[in-house]
């Protein structure tokens, strides 16, 4: 459920389970959030985006036709794009939630991201991308570097805003004709008076607790 003055993805991300994995609460302290979705059928799919501020600022959306060999491939060319739109329209200092409706995708997000930061805790595994889809990946990963701090979380394709511009992208295709423009959240000032650090108590099962850290 949408919270007043929380951008919808905002609520979608802070409800999702996977950035809260071994990370503290704060990883759900963001400056913008951007889902992705991309749809794969035999007559052609789709790439669709989502960006907003965590105020719920629009920053834009996208819609665009695209054939990929299969739809875990076209999940890793949505993000690929989604990133790559963001990046154009926000301040490299950006803290950015990405939210995908592809597990493996998500936890490789988050891989990439805690071994981007010297994080001396990481999930175990090897990233595994799928065939066709390692050109993104590196893309994908590019701009993991470019921001300070990044998580994904996986959500129900259901819920996912960017589900139906990937689905039906020629029915969505005046949201393309958006002007391009950076925007910057509000000021969010936070318990301690602190702009630009969200000091809002986190969700009851994201709590912080006494004693604990990441990787606990």
């Amino acid at each position: 459920m949408a919270v007043h003055g929380r951008s919808t993805l905002r609520a979608l991300f802070d409800d999702a389970p996977t950035p809260h994995i071994a990370h503290p609460p704060a990883t759900h302290r963001r400056h913008f959030y951007v889902a992705t979705d991309g749809s794969y059928r035999d007559e052609g799919g789709g790439l669709g985006a989502v960006i907003e501020t965590r105020d719920g600022t629009r920053v834009t959306r996208v819609a665009l036709p695209h054939t990929a060999p299969d739809n875990n491939v076209a999940e890793y060319r949505a993000l690929h794009l989604g990133l790559d739109v963001l990046a154009a329209r926000a301040p490299r200092s950006a803290r950015v939630g990405v939210l995908v409706d592809l597990d493996r995708l998500a936890a490789n997000v988050n891989r990439a991201a805690l071994a981007d930061a010297g994080a001396d805790w990481a999930p175990g595994g090897e990233t595994e991308v799928p065939r066709g889809s390692e050109h993104h990946w590196r893309g994908i990963r590019a701009r993991i570097a470019g921001f300070p701090e990044l998580r994904a979380a996986s959500i129900d394709g259901r819920e996912n805003p960017a589900h139906p511009l990937a689905n039906a992208p020629e029915e969505f295709a005046h949201v393309n004709r958006g002007a391009d423009r950076c925007v910057r959240p509000a000021p969010d000032h936070g318990v301690n008076g602190t702009a630009g650090v969200d000091e809002g108590a986190p969700p009851p099962s994201r709590a912080e607790r006494a004693g604990r850290h990441a990787g606990d």
